[in-house]
Protein backbone atom coordinates (compact mmCIF):
# COMPACT_ATOMS: atom_id res chain seq x y z
CA UNK A 1 0.00 0.00 0.00
CA UNK A 2 2.60 2.15 0.62
CA UNK A 3 4.15 2.01 -2.85
CA UNK A 4 0.92 3.61 -4.21
CA UNK A 5 1.49 6.74 -2.22
CA UNK A 6 4.13 7.98 -4.74
CA UNK A 7 0.85 8.49 -6.86
CA UNK A 8 -0.40 11.24 -5.11
CA UNK A 9 2.03 13.64 -6.94
CA UNK A 10 -0.32 12.91 -9.49
CA UNK A 11 -2.94 15.61 -7.91
CA UNK A 12 -0.88 17.97 -8.37
CA UNK A 13 -0.14 17.49 -11.76
CA UNK A 14 -4.00 16.92 -12.03
CA UNK A 15 -4.11 20.51 -10.65
CA UNK A 16 -2.17 22.35 -12.70
CA UNK A 17 -3.23 20.49 -15.82
CA UNK A 18 -6.77 21.47 -14.93
CA UNK A 19 -6.28 24.86 -14.49
CA UNK A 20 -3.55 25.38 -17.62
CA UNK A 21 -6.15 23.75 -19.41
CA UNK A 22 -4.58 20.75 -20.64
CA UNK A 23 -5.41 17.95 -22.41
CA UNK A 24 -8.72 16.43 -21.13
CA UNK A 25 -6.76 12.73 -21.20
CA UNK A 26 -4.05 14.02 -19.02
CA UNK A 27 -6.33 15.35 -16.72
CA UNK A 28 -8.71 12.40 -16.47
CA UNK A 29 -5.74 9.95 -16.17
CA UNK A 30 -3.69 12.00 -13.81
CA UNK A 31 -6.90 12.98 -11.54
CA UNK A 32 -7.55 9.37 -11.07
CA UNK A 33 -4.30 7.89 -10.38
CA UNK A 34 -4.87 10.53 -7.61
CA UNK A 35 -7.63 9.24 -5.96
CA UNK A 36 -6.36 5.66 -5.61
CA UNK A 37 -3.96 6.89 -2.74
CA UNK A 38 -6.51 9.15 -1.46
CA UNK A 39 -8.49 6.43 -1.09
CA UNK A 40 -6.39 4.17 0.62
CA UNK A 41 -5.42 7.04 3.12
CA UNK A 42 -9.22 7.04 3.61
CA UNK A 43 -9.66 3.30 4.31
CA UNK A 44 -6.36 3.36 7.00
CA UNK A 45 -8.01 5.85 8.93
CA UNK A 46 -11.19 4.50 9.17
CA UNK A 47 -9.39 0.87 10.01
CA UNK A 48 -7.53 3.20 12.39
CA UNK A 49 -10.41 4.58 14.02
CA UNK A 50 -11.81 1.09 14.14
CA UNK A 51 -8.66 0.11 16.51
CA UNK A 52 -10.38 2.80 19.24
CA UNK A 53 -14.20 1.82 18.80
CA UNK A 54 -13.91 -2.04 18.92
CA UNK A 55 -15.03 -4.53 16.96
CA UNK A 56 -18.88 -3.98 16.96
CA UNK A 57 -18.89 -0.44 15.93
CA UNK A 58 -15.58 -0.83 14.18
CA UNK A 59 -17.05 -3.17 11.56
CA UNK A 60 -19.90 -0.75 11.38
CA UNK A 61 -17.30 1.90 10.70
CA UNK A 62 -15.81 -0.25 7.64
CA UNK A 63 -18.99 -1.48 6.38
CA UNK A 64 -20.23 1.97 6.56
CA UNK A 65 -17.30 3.81 4.82
CA UNK A 66 -16.15 0.79 2.95
CA UNK A 67 -17.04 2.35 -0.51
CA UNK A 68 -16.97 6.29 0.55
CA UNK A 69 -14.57 7.14 -2.34
CA UNK A 70 -16.93 5.60 -4.98
CA UNK A 71 -19.83 7.64 -3.45
CA UNK A 72 -17.82 11.02 -3.37
CA UNK A 73 -17.28 10.87 -7.27
CA UNK A 74 -20.70 9.82 -8.08
CA UNK A 75 -22.35 12.75 -5.85
CA UNK A 76 -19.81 14.89 -7.45
CA UNK A 77 -20.97 13.75 -11.03
CA UNK A 78 -24.78 14.33 -10.20
CA UNK A 79 -23.94 17.45 -8.86
CA UNK A 80 -21.83 18.55 -11.86
CA UNK A 81 -25.40 17.21 -13.97
CA UNK A 82 -27.09 20.12 -12.00
CA UNK A 83 -24.89 22.42 -13.45
CA UNK A 84 -24.36 21.74 -16.83
CA UNK A 85 -27.47 20.42 -17.93
CA UNK A 86 -26.34 19.62 -21.33
CA UNK A 87 -24.36 16.66 -19.91
CA UNK A 88 -27.02 15.57 -17.35
CA UNK A 89 -27.72 12.55 -19.23
CA UNK A 90 -24.89 11.36 -20.00
CA UNK A 91 -23.15 11.79 -16.21
CA UNK A 92 -26.38 9.85 -14.72
CA UNK A 93 -25.74 6.92 -16.66
CA UNK A 94 -21.64 7.16 -15.88
CA UNK A 95 -23.25 7.23 -12.15
CA UNK A 96 -25.63 4.12 -12.89
CA UNK A 97 -22.50 2.37 -14.88
CA UNK A 98 -19.90 2.76 -11.99
CA UNK A 99 -22.83 1.06 -9.55
CA UNK A 100 -23.00 -1.83 -11.70
CA UNK A 101 -19.06 -1.38 -12.38
CA UNK A 102 -18.29 -1.90 -8.87
CA UNK A 103 -20.77 -4.40 -8.46
CA UNK A 104 -18.84 -6.64 -10.99
CA UNK A 105 -15.69 -5.77 -10.33
CA UNK A 106 -15.67 -7.10 -6.84
CA UNK A 107 -17.72 -10.14 -8.03
CA UNK A 108 -15.49 -10.88 -10.79
CA UNK A 109 -12.33 -8.89 -10.64
CA UNK A 110 -12.02 -8.91 -6.75
CA UNK A 111 -12.61 -12.25 -5.95
CA UNK A 112 -11.46 -13.62 -9.08
CA UNK A 113 -7.98 -12.67 -8.22
CA UNK A 114 -8.20 -13.71 -4.81
CA UNK A 115 -9.16 -17.09 -5.20
CA UNK A 116 -6.66 -17.34 -8.41
CA UNK A 117 -3.98 -16.10 -6.02
CA UNK A 118 -4.91 -17.94 -3.12
CA UNK A 119 -5.11 -21.66 -4.49
CA UNK A 120 -1.78 -21.45 -6.45
CA UNK A 121 -0.20 -20.62 -3.28
CA UNK A 122 -2.69 -22.92 -0.73
CA UNK A 123 -4.07 -25.51 -3.00
CA UNK A 124 -7.63 -26.27 -2.60
CA UNK A 125 -9.42 -23.15 0.38
CA UNK A 126 -12.42 -23.69 2.19
CA UNK A 127 -14.82 -21.43 3.60
CA UNK A 128 -18.44 -21.68 5.77
CA UNK A 129 -21.12 -22.57 3.26
CA UNK A 130 -23.96 -21.22 5.12
CA UNK A 131 -22.28 -17.81 5.53
CA UNK A 132 -21.40 -17.66 1.82
CA UNK A 133 -24.76 -18.79 1.18
CA UNK A 134 -26.32 -16.04 2.26
CA UNK A 135 -24.19 -13.82 1.04
CA UNK A 136 -25.04 -15.16 -2.35
CA UNK A 137 -28.65 -15.02 -1.55
CA UNK A 138 -28.55 -10.99 -0.46
CA UNK A 139 -26.70 -10.16 -3.71
CA UNK A 140 -29.11 -11.75 -5.89
CA UNK A 141 -32.41 -9.97 -3.96
CA UNK A 142 -30.45 -7.07 -4.47
CA UNK A 143 -29.51 -7.43 -8.05
CA UNK A 144 -33.34 -8.27 -8.21
CA UNK A 145 -34.00 -5.45 -6.04
CA UNK A 146 -32.35 -3.44 -9.19
CA UNK A 147 -33.57 -5.47 -12.19
CA UNK A 148 -37.14 -5.26 -11.78
CA UNK A 149 -37.53 -1.54 -11.73
CA UNK A 150 -35.49 -1.47 -14.62
CA UNK A 151 -37.99 -4.44 -16.36
CA UNK A 152 -41.12 -2.08 -15.30
CA UNK A 153 -39.56 1.14 -15.42
CA UNK A 154 -39.70 1.26 -19.20
CA UNK A 155 -43.23 0.51 -19.88
CA UNK A 156 -43.62 2.56 -16.85
CA UNK A 157 -42.12 5.28 -18.28
CA UNK A 158 -44.09 5.55 -21.79
CA UNK A 159 -47.24 6.59 -19.38
CA UNK A 160 -45.97 8.29 -16.75
CA UNK A 161 -42.73 9.55 -16.22
CA UNK A 162 -42.99 10.57 -12.36
CA UNK A 163 -43.69 6.97 -11.94
CA UNK A 164 -40.73 5.89 -12.65
CA UNK A 165 -39.35 7.95 -10.22
CA UNK A 166 -41.51 7.35 -7.57
CA UNK A 167 -40.82 4.21 -8.03
CA UNK A 168 -37.15 3.58 -7.89
CA UNK A 169 -37.61 6.09 -4.61
CA UNK A 170 -39.80 3.14 -3.50
CA UNK A 171 -37.55 0.47 -3.73
CA UNK A 172 -34.51 2.14 -2.41
CA UNK A 173 -36.39 2.97 0.65
CA UNK A 174 -37.17 -1.15 0.67
CA UNK A 175 -33.36 -1.66 0.25
CA UNK A 176 -31.81 0.77 2.61
CA UNK A 177 -34.26 -1.15 5.27
CA UNK A 178 -33.13 -4.72 4.22
CA UNK A 179 -29.29 -3.37 4.27
CA UNK A 180 -30.24 -2.21 8.15
CA UNK A 181 -31.66 -5.66 9.20
CA UNK A 182 -28.31 -7.49 7.33
CA UNK A 183 -26.32 -5.46 9.25
CA UNK A 184 -28.29 -6.43 12.58
CA UNK A 185 -28.26 -9.96 11.71
CA UNK A 186 -24.27 -10.07 11.05
CA UNK A 187 -23.84 -8.39 14.44
CA UNK A 188 -26.16 -10.87 16.01
CA UNK A 189 -24.68 -13.82 14.57
CA UNK A 190 -22.25 -15.43 16.38
CA UNK A 191 -20.67 -17.17 13.18
CA UNK A 192 -20.35 -13.65 11.42
CA UNK A 193 -19.52 -11.66 14.36
CA UNK A 194 -16.83 -14.13 14.81
CA UNK A 195 -15.59 -13.40 11.21
CA UNK A 196 -15.47 -9.47 11.58
CA UNK A 197 -13.62 -9.92 15.06
CA UNK A 198 -10.81 -11.96 13.48
CA UNK A 199 -11.12 -9.58 10.25
CA UNK A 200 -10.40 -6.47 12.23
CA UNK A 201 -8.09 -8.11 14.39
CA UNK A 202 -6.06 -8.83 10.81
CA UNK A 203 -6.44 -5.33 10.26
CA UNK A 204 -5.24 -3.88 13.44
CA UNK A 205 -2.14 -5.50 12.35
CA UNK A 206 -1.82 -3.51 9.66
CA UNK A 207 -3.50 -0.33 10.68
CA UNK A 208 -1.69 2.75 11.31
CA UNK A 209 -1.53 3.31 14.99
CA UNK A 210 -2.92 6.90 15.03
CA UNK A 211 -4.73 8.37 17.68
CA UNK A 212 -8.43 9.50 17.70
CA UNK A 213 -8.22 12.99 16.53
CA UNK A 214 -5.17 12.64 14.07
CA UNK A 215 -7.40 9.83 12.11
CA UNK A 216 -10.35 11.61 11.86
CA UNK A 217 -8.28 14.49 10.65
CA UNK A 218 -6.80 11.58 8.06
CA UNK A 219 -10.35 10.71 6.97
CA UNK A 220 -11.51 14.53 6.75
CA UNK A 221 -8.41 15.42 4.24
CA UNK A 222 -8.89 12.26 2.13
CA UNK A 223 -12.34 12.47 1.45
CA UNK A 224 -11.92 16.67 1.02
CA UNK A 225 -8.97 15.79 -1.27
CA UNK A 226 -11.06 12.98 -3.27
CA UNK A 227 -14.12 15.19 -3.55
CA UNK A 228 -11.40 17.78 -5.45
CA UNK A 229 -10.10 15.21 -7.42
CA UNK A 230 -13.67 14.31 -8.24
CA UNK A 231 -14.30 17.41 -9.64
CA UNK A 232 -11.40 17.71 -11.94
CA UNK A 233 -12.28 14.28 -13.18
CA UNK A 234 -15.67 14.20 -13.56
CA UNK A 235 -15.30 17.64 -15.88
CA UNK A 236 -13.19 15.99 -18.28
CA UNK A 237 -15.45 12.79 -18.75
CA UNK A 238 -17.39 14.75 -21.85
CA UNK A 239 -13.59 15.41 -23.83
CA UNK A 240 -12.48 12.03 -22.96
CA UNK A 241 -15.53 10.26 -24.58
CA UNK A 242 -15.53 12.27 -27.40
CA UNK A 243 -11.66 12.35 -27.37
CA UNK A 244 -11.12 8.75 -27.65
CA UNK A 245 -14.58 7.08 -28.53
CA UNK A 246 -14.86 5.07 -26.01
CA UNK A 247 -18.55 5.34 -24.16
CA UNK A 248 -19.31 6.34 -20.89
CA UNK A 249 -20.52 2.65 -19.82
CA UNK A 250 -16.71 1.73 -19.99
CA UNK A 251 -15.57 4.56 -17.49
CA UNK A 252 -17.97 3.87 -15.01
CA UNK A 253 -18.19 0.35 -15.37
CA UNK A 254 -14.35 -0.60 -15.60
CA UNK A 255 -12.37 2.77 -14.93
CA UNK A 256 -13.30 4.17 -12.33
CA UNK A 257 -14.59 1.06 -9.92
CA UNK A 258 -11.08 0.35 -10.27
CA UNK A 259 -10.15 3.65 -9.12
CA UNK A 260 -12.50 3.68 -6.13
CA UNK A 261 -11.67 0.40 -4.43
CA UNK A 262 -8.14 -0.38 -5.26
CA UNK A 263 -6.98 -0.49 -1.89
CA UNK A 264 -9.66 -2.51 -0.67
CA UNK A 265 -9.03 -4.60 -3.55
CA UNK A 266 -5.98 -5.18 -2.20
CA UNK A 267 -6.41 -6.33 1.61
CA UNK A 268 -9.06 -9.04 -0.20
CA UNK A 269 -6.06 -10.33 -2.31
CA UNK A 270 -3.86 -10.43 0.74
CA UNK A 271 -5.90 -11.89 3.28
CA UNK A 272 -6.69 -14.84 0.14
CA UNK A 273 -2.99 -15.26 -0.04
CA UNK A 274 -2.79 -16.21 3.76
CA UNK A 275 -5.42 -18.57 3.67
CA UNK A 276 -7.89 -17.09 5.09
CA UNK A 277 -10.49 -17.41 1.70
CA UNK A 278 -13.52 -16.79 4.20
CA UNK A 279 -12.59 -13.39 4.94
CA UNK A 280 -11.47 -12.66 1.72
CA UNK A 281 -15.02 -13.91 0.05
CA UNK A 282 -16.77 -11.82 3.22
CA UNK A 283 -14.64 -8.26 2.05
CA UNK A 284 -15.40 -9.09 -2.21
CA UNK A 285 -19.08 -9.90 -1.55
CA UNK A 286 -19.51 -7.57 1.18
CA UNK A 287 -18.65 -4.35 -0.87
CA UNK A 288 -21.44 -5.02 -3.42
CA UNK A 289 -23.63 -5.84 -1.37
CA UNK A 290 -22.83 -2.35 0.16
CA UNK A 291 -23.10 -0.95 -3.08
CA UNK A 292 -26.49 -2.22 -4.05
CA UNK A 293 -28.45 -2.11 -0.98
CA UNK A 294 -26.82 1.24 0.24
CA UNK A 295 -24.82 3.32 -1.98
CA UNK A 296 -27.18 2.70 -4.88
CA UNK A 297 -30.77 3.61 -3.03
CA UNK A 298 -29.03 6.61 -1.06
CA UNK A 299 -27.90 8.13 -4.38
CA UNK A 300 -31.30 7.70 -5.29
CA UNK A 301 -32.35 10.02 -2.21
CA UNK A 302 -29.07 12.39 -2.53
CA UNK A 303 -30.11 13.24 -6.46
CA UNK A 304 -33.69 13.74 -5.70
CA UNK A 305 -32.41 16.36 -2.90
CA UNK A 306 -29.83 17.81 -5.33
CA UNK A 307 -32.55 18.40 -7.96
CA UNK A 308 -31.38 15.84 -10.66
CA UNK A 309 -33.18 12.69 -9.68
CA UNK A 310 -31.29 9.02 -10.59
CA UNK A 311 -33.74 6.54 -11.11
CA UNK A 312 -32.31 3.02 -10.75
CA UNK A 313 -33.18 1.86 -14.54
CA UNK A 314 -30.19 0.63 -15.79
CA UNK A 315 -30.02 -0.58 -19.51
CA UNK A 316 -30.22 -4.00 -20.78
CA UNK A 317 -26.33 -4.48 -21.30
CA UNK A 318 -26.07 -3.74 -17.76
CA UNK A 319 -28.71 -6.23 -16.21
CA UNK A 320 -27.36 -9.02 -18.37
CA UNK A 321 -23.96 -8.31 -17.32
CA UNK A 322 -25.27 -8.58 -13.25
CA UNK A 323 -27.30 -11.10 -13.43
CA UNK A 324 -24.42 -13.25 -15.56
CA UNK A 325 -21.90 -11.80 -12.44
CA UNK A 326 -24.29 -12.97 -9.37
CA UNK A 327 -25.07 -16.09 -10.73
CA UNK A 328 -21.66 -17.23 -11.13
CA UNK A 329 -20.17 -15.95 -8.38
CA UNK A 330 -23.10 -17.57 -6.30
CA UNK A 331 -22.12 -21.14 -8.26
CA UNK A 332 -18.46 -20.48 -7.74
CA UNK A 333 -19.23 -20.38 -3.67
CA UNK A 334 -22.04 -23.45 -3.61
CA UNK A 335 -19.53 -26.23 -2.43
CA UNK A 336 -18.28 -24.42 0.46
CA UNK A 337 -14.18 -24.40 -1.63
CA UNK A 338 -12.33 -22.66 -4.16
CA UNK A 339 -9.43 -23.65 -6.49
CA UNK A 340 -7.32 -21.61 -8.64
CA UNK A 341 -9.33 -22.84 -12.10
CA UNK A 342 -12.09 -21.29 -10.29
CA UNK A 343 -10.62 -17.87 -9.63
CA UNK A 344 -9.35 -17.98 -13.43
CA UNK A 345 -13.16 -18.50 -14.68
CA UNK A 346 -14.32 -15.34 -12.50
CA UNK A 347 -11.34 -13.05 -14.22
CA UNK A 348 -12.46 -14.25 -17.59
CA UNK A 349 -16.01 -13.60 -17.34
CA UNK A 350 -14.78 -10.07 -16.18
CA UNK A 351 -12.64 -9.40 -19.58
CA UNK A 352 -15.41 -10.51 -21.61
CA UNK A 353 -17.69 -8.18 -20.03
CA UNK A 354 -14.80 -5.47 -20.30
CA UNK A 355 -14.13 -6.38 -24.08
CA UNK A 356 -17.98 -5.67 -24.86
CA UNK A 357 -18.30 -2.76 -22.73
CA UNK A 358 -15.07 -0.98 -24.64
CA UNK A 359 -16.43 -1.54 -27.92
CA UNK A 360 -20.30 -0.56 -27.22
CA UNK A 361 -20.93 2.42 -29.09
CA UNK A 362 -20.72 6.01 -27.15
Amino acid sequence: MKLLYGLLVFGIVAIVANFLGWNPLIIFVTSGLAMIPLAGLMGEATEALATHTGPRLGGLLNATLGNAAELIITIVAIREGVVNPAIRDQLLELVRASLTGSILGNILLVLGFSILLGGLKNGVQRFDRSHAGINSTMLMLAVAALVIPSIFGHSIDLVNHQAVEYLSLGVAGVMIGLYLLALIYQFRNPATATLQDHGLKDRKLKAPHWSVPLSLAVLLLATASIAWMSEILVGSVEHVVSQIGISEFFLGIIIIPIIGNVAEHLVAVRVARKNQMELSLAISVGSSLQIALFVAPLLVFVSLLMGNPLTLIFNQFELIALMAAVLIGGLVSLDGESNWLEGAMLLAIYLIIALAFFWLPT
